[in-house]
């Protein structure tokens, strides 16, 4: 029963560890599903075809049983009438059918076995199929979740990145302002130390014409002062 050494591995096998070694979780659970669900088919088939067997060997025991009962049936009335020849014919004939009795009797416990079994795995299977069905969503929506959570994640990470490159903008801008603080406390360093023009050293000259003029101003309020 090669079907029931394969379908053994099949129960064997559990969800959760193949849903964990599988690229795209959402995918696989429906992938899944389909191959159990084949599986399934399978079994059932396989399981039918058992249980037919089973059904054929007890009809073929049920059979040899009854000739049995007819021999003996038709032994008794041969001795009954006397033909001990004919009795001896037909408890032969029940001696033969005994042993082919124990074969089929064989044959019915073994496949009934067997059909016990693919019943067991056929309802195992099911029973995993409902389980699955029962929690695809569940886990579809758990993939979903672990899906944002990662796309938020590498989201966050781009955010780092963008901070630092504003921080380095910022340094740059830093930059670029002391540069032209220097550059314009350069040029008022330059310009203090250009040479007199023509219109400030008039004014210089300017200047000293009232000062002078103070000066007699000075002098002829004194001289007033003192001849009174």
């Amino acid at each position: 029963m090669g079907i029931i050494s394969r379908f053994k591995d099949v129960m064997a096998s559990n969800i959760n560890a193949l849903l964990d070694k599988c690229e795209d979780p959402d995918k696989m659970i429906d992938q899944y599903l389909r191959e159990l669900e084949d599986d399934l088919a399978k079994v059932k088939a396989e399981t039918a075809s058992v249980m037919a067997d089973e059904k054929a060997a007890k009809r073929k025991l049920d059979e040899c049983n009854s000739e049995i009962e007819k021999m003996t049936e038709y032994a008794k009335k041969a001795v009954a009438a006397g033909n001990d020849g004919e009795a001896k014919q037909f408890l032969a004939k029940r001696a033969e059918l005994t042993k082919k009795q124990e074969v089929l009797q064989k044959n019915v416990t073994m496949s009934g076995e067997n059909a016990t079994k693919m019943r067991e795995m056929h309802e195992k299977l099911e029973g995993q199929i409902a389980e699955l069905k029962s929690r695809k969503d569940m886990l579809q929506a758990k993939v979903k979740v672990a899906e944002t959570q990662q796309k938020l994640n590498k989201l966050g990470s781009g955010m780092e990145n963008a901070g630092s490159n504003i921080a380095a903008f910022d340094r740059m801008e830093e930059k670029v302002n002391k540069m032209l603080d220097e550059a314009d406390s350069m040029a008022e360093l330059n310009k203090s130390e250009e040479p007199d023009t023509v219109e400030a050293l008039a004014k210089k000259y300017d200047t000293e014409d009232k000062m002078d003029n103070l000066d007699d101003e000075l002098a002829a309020l004194k001289a007033e002062m003192g001849d009174k």
